[in-house]
C-alpha cells in the first residue's frame, strides 16, 4: 500500500471532516485513519468492525483512529492489536496532530454536493448521549471562515452546499455578538448568489431563530427539507431525555412551516426503547410519525 486511507463512520459532520483530514495527510504512505463514531452501541460495533477490516486489507500499514470512538470507547479499542495510535477528535483537524504543514491546494471534491462543517461539539447534556464527551464544547466557526469554506467548493462545481455540526443550530453562540444560524445562512445566499442549492443537516427545532424560519419557509434556493432533532413523541420521555423541547412544540413548528412552503419533507431522529419507556410512549412515537408525516 502506497496511499492514505481515510475510513469515515457516523454523521454527516465527520464525513466532512475525513475529506479535510484527507488532505492533511495524503503525502503519508501506508498509513490508515479510522474516523470513528461512538453515538450508539451499534455505532461503536461498527467502528471496531471497520479497525478489523481495515487491518486485514492493509496489514502494513499504521492504523490511527481519531473520532467519537477515540474519545469514549479509548481504553477498549486500545487493546486491540490492530490499532497502532489515536489522534485526539478535537485535534483531528490540525495539522499539528499528523506532522505535516497546512495543505496548500483546496480539497479534491467528490460529486457535486458538499458537506461544509460550521459547528463542532455540544454544551448539553442529552441523557442518552455521549457526543459531548466525544466532541467537546460547542465551537463555531466565523462568517468569513465559512464563506471562504463555501467558495472553494463552488470553484470545484459545488451544486448544493449542506451545512452540518454537531448542534448546528447553536451556531454563533460563542462568537462575538452571538449571531443565530439564520444570520449564517442569509450570508451565504447573498455572497454566492451562484449557489443552486443550501440545505442543512439535522436541526434542533427549539433553536430555529425567526430569520432562519423566513429562509426555511420562503427561500427557493434553501431546500423544502428539515430534518428534525426530535427523539420522541411523549413529553415524560422527552423530559426523562433532558430534552429543550415538547412534543407541541414540533408540532406547532411543523405546522408553521407547512403553511408557508406546503412542498417540505420532514425528517426525523426518533428513539425506541428508552429506558422506562411503555407501550404507550412507544405509541406516541409511532403518532408523532404519522402526525408531522415524517420520511
Amino acid at each position: 500500500m502506497s496511499e492514505t486511507r481515510v475510513i469515515s463512520l457516523g454523521c454527516r459532520l465527520n464525513h466532512a471532516e475525513s475529506e479535510r483530514i484527507a488532505a492533511l495527510v495524503e503525502a503519508q504512505p501506508d498509513l490508515v485513519v479510522v474516523n470513528s463514531c461512538s453515538v450508539t452501541r451499534e455505532a461503536v460495533r461498527h467502528t471496531r468492525q471497520a479497525i478489523r477490516r481495515a487491518r486485514k486489507a492493509h496489514p502494513a500499514a499504521r492504523l490511527l483512529v481519531t473520532g467519537c470512538a477515540a474519545e469514549t470507547e479509548r481504553e477498549a479499542l486500545g487493546a486491540m492489536d490492530e490499532v497502532d495510535g489515536f489522534v485526539a477528535n478535537q485535534a483531528k483537524l490540525d495539522a499539528r496532530s499528523w506532522n505535516v504543514p497546512e495543505p496548500q491546494v483546496a480539497l479534491r471534491q467528490q460529486g457535486t454536493r458538499a458537506f461544509i462543517g460550521v459547528q463542532n461539539g455540544c454544551d448539553h447534556a442529552c441523557t442518552f448521549c455521549s457526543i459531548p464527551a466525544g466532541r467537546g464544547t460547542s465551537r463555531s466557526d466565523d462568517i468569513a471562515t465559512v464563506l471562504r469554506a463555501v467558495e472553494a467548493r463552488l470553484i470545484e462545481g459545488t451544486q448544493e452546499v449542506v451545512l452540518t455540526g454537531v448542534d448546528l443550530t447553536s451556531w454563533g453562540h460563542d462568537l462575538p455578538g452571538e449571531p443565530r444560524l439564520g444570520e449564517l445562512v442569509a450570508a451565504i445566499l447573498a455572497k454566492f448568489p451562484q449557489l443552486p442549492r443550501l440545505r442543512l443537516s439535522s436541526v434542533d427545532g427549539i433553536e430555529i431563530d425567526d430569520a432562519l424560519f423566513d429562509l426555511i419557509a420562503g427561500e427557493p434556493r434553501v431546500m423544502p427539507h428539515l430534518h428534525l432533532s426530535l427523539q420522541h413523541g411523549s413529553d415524560l420521555i422527552l423530559k426523562r431525555m433532558k430534552r429543550r423541547h415538547l412534543r407541541d412544540d414540533a408540532v406547532a413548528l411543523v405546522t408553521r412551516l407547512k403553511e408557508r412552503r406546503s412542498d417540505i419533507a420532514i425528517g426525523a431522529d426518533l428513539i425506541a426503547g428508552f429506558p422506562t419507556e411503555t407501550e404507550e410512549h412507544h405509541a406516541a412515537n409511532l403518532a408523532i410519525i404519522e402526525e408531522l408525516q415524517i420520511v
